[in-house]
C-alpha cells in the first residue's frame, strides 16, 4: 500500500476555474464604483513523502501555479501548471510538467504533459480480465513522455483541434519475478521485442472536446464529453503501428435547490487495434479509475468503465464523497460485457486549501475483489 503525503498527483488535465458572477448593480455610478479587483496568480508549493515496498522512502515537491492571464477577461477560465519531481531511496525519480492553458477569450485549449519516468517500478500481473493476483512480478523501466493537445473554440464550450503523443520506453527488467523466480513473469508472454528492445510510439489524431462544467477542479453541475483518435504511424516515428479511440462523458447535478449534494458520472471506453505495447494498453485501477484496485491490475486492448461519486459538504473546509464503480477490459470489445465487471466503492474525505478556486486535497479509500488503495491526491478522480 503506498502513503503519499500530502499529495502526488494532481487528478486530470484541465484545471478551469469557476465561472464569473454576476455583473454588479448598473444603478451604481460609474464614479462610485470601485476599481475592478486584480485576478491575481496562486501558487502552491506542496511537498512529497511516500513508501512502498518498490521504492523505499521517496520524497521530493509539487509546484501548482494556477493563474489568467493579464488580457483576459473574467469569461477565460484560468490556466495552470504542474512541475512535480521525487526520487526514492533506490534511485528511482520522476520529472513531471504538465499544463492546461486557456488564451485569452478561450480561443485556443491547449494541455500537454512532459514526463521522465527513471528506474520505474510497477507490479506487472499479466493481460486479460482473469489475471491472478499470484501472477504478479515487479518490472521496472524508464520512459519519456511527450502528449501535447490544441483545440481551437468553434462555439460554446466546444473545442476542436489535434493530440500528439510520444513515448519512448527503455531499459524493460523484471526485478522480482512470480514466486521470487526472476526468470518467471507474465511480461515474457508478450512478444520478445517489448522487453528485448527499446520501444517508441509517435501518434497523431483529431481531438473533440464538449466542456458545460462550471469548474474543472471540483464540479458542480454541467456535462464533459471527449472524443479523440491517436494513428500511431511508423511515418511518425512509431516502431509498433497501432490505433487508439478514446471517449470519456461526465454529468455533474446539484440534487438539491440549494446545489449541495453533487451527483457526478463518468462513462469511460478506450479501444485499440493494431501492435499495442504492454505499456500503451487501457488499465483498470489506480486513484481515477475503478479505487480499489492497483493501477494497471488488469490491462488489456480494450477498456470500458463506469463510475459514480456523491459529494457533500460536511463543515468548515471538509468534506466527503462515496463512490463506486464498474469496469472491465478485453482483447475484443465483445469481451468487455461478456464477462462480469470489475467492483469497486469507498468513501474518502475533502479538504479545500483554496476553496476560491475549489481546489481539494483528497484521501480516498477504495476496495475491489481482494483489493484495497488508498490515496492522497489533489483535485477530484473525473
Amino acid at each position: 500500500m503506498r502513503c503519499i503525503l500530502p499529495v502526488l498527483l494532481l487528478t486530470g488535465s484541465a484545471a478551469a476555474q469557476q465561472l464569473p458572477a454576476a455583473a454588479p448593480d448598473t444603478a451604481v455610478t460609474a464614479a462610485a464604483s470601485p476599481a475592478p479587483r486584480r485576478d491575481k496568480p496562486s501558487f502552491f508549493p506542496l511537498p512529497i513523502v511516500f513508501s512502498q515496498p518498490e521504492t523505499g522512502l521517496g520524497y521530493g515537491l509539487a509546484l501548482l501555479p494556477v493563474w489568467r492571464w493579464t488580457a483576459a477577461g473574467p469569461d477565460t477560465r484560468k490556466s495552470n501548471a504542474r512541475l512535480l519531481g521525487w526520487r526514492t531511496q533506490k534511485n528511482q525519480s520522476l520529472i513531471q510538467l504538465t499544463h492546461t492553458i486557456f488564451t485569452p477569450g478561450e480561443k485556443l485549449l491547449l494541455t500537454g504533459e512532459a514526463s521522465y519516468f527513471r528506474r520505474f517500478p510497477i507490479n506487472y500481473y499479466g493481460t486479460g480480465p482473469h489475471t491472478a493476483q499470484a501472477d504478479k512480478s515487479v518490472i521496472q523501466y524508464q520512459v519519456f513522455i511527450l502528449q501535447q493537445r490544441v483545440l481551437r473554440r468553434v462555439g460554446r464550450g466546444l473545442f476542436a483541434g489535434g493530440v500528439y503523443r510520444l513515448t519512448d520506453l527503455r531499459n524493460v527488467q523484471v526485478k522480482e519475478g512470480i514466486g521470487q523466480d526472476p526468470t518467471r513473469s507474465r511480461l515474457y508472454d508478450r512478444p520478445a521485442r517489448e522487453y528485448q528492445q527499446d520501444t517508441r510510439t509517435s501518434g497523431l489524431g483529431p481531438a473533440l472536446l464538449y466542456d458545460g462544467r462550471d469548474n474543472v477542479l471540483s464540479t458542480f453541475e454541467g456535462s464533459y464529453l471527449e472524443a479523440s483518435t491517436l494513428f500511431n504511424a511508423r511515418a511518425l516515428g512509431a516502431q509498433l503501428p497501432f490505433t487508439r479511440f478514446t471517449l470519456d462523458a461526465r454529468h455533474f447535478r446539484p440534487l438539491r435547490l440549494t446545489g449541495r449534494p453533487i451527483l457526478a458520472m463518468q462513462l469511460l471506453g478506450q479501444f485499440h487495434t493494431g501492435q499495442v505495447p504492454f505499456r500503451e494498453l487501457a488499465n483498470l485501477g489506480g486513484e481515477r479509475v475503478l479505487r480499489g484496485y492497483y493501477e494497471g491490475r488488469y490491462r488489456d486492448r480494450q477498456l470500458l468503465a463506469m463510475q459514480a461519486e456523491m459529494r457533500w459538504p460536511l463543515f468548515w473546509r471538509l468534506g466527503a464523497v462515496l463512490f463506486g464503480g464498474a469496469g472491465q477490459v478485453g482483447y475484443h470489445p465483445g469481451e468487455l460485457l461478456q464477462n462480469a465487471p470489475k467492483l469497486a466503492f469507498g468513501t474518502g474525505l475533502r479538504f479545500a486549501f483554496n476553496r476560491a478556486d475549489r481546489l481539494n486535497l483528497r484521501l480516498d479509500y477504495g476496495r475491489g475483489k481482494a483489493s484495497s488503495g488508498l490515496y492522497f491526491s489533489v483535485g477530484e478522480a473525473f
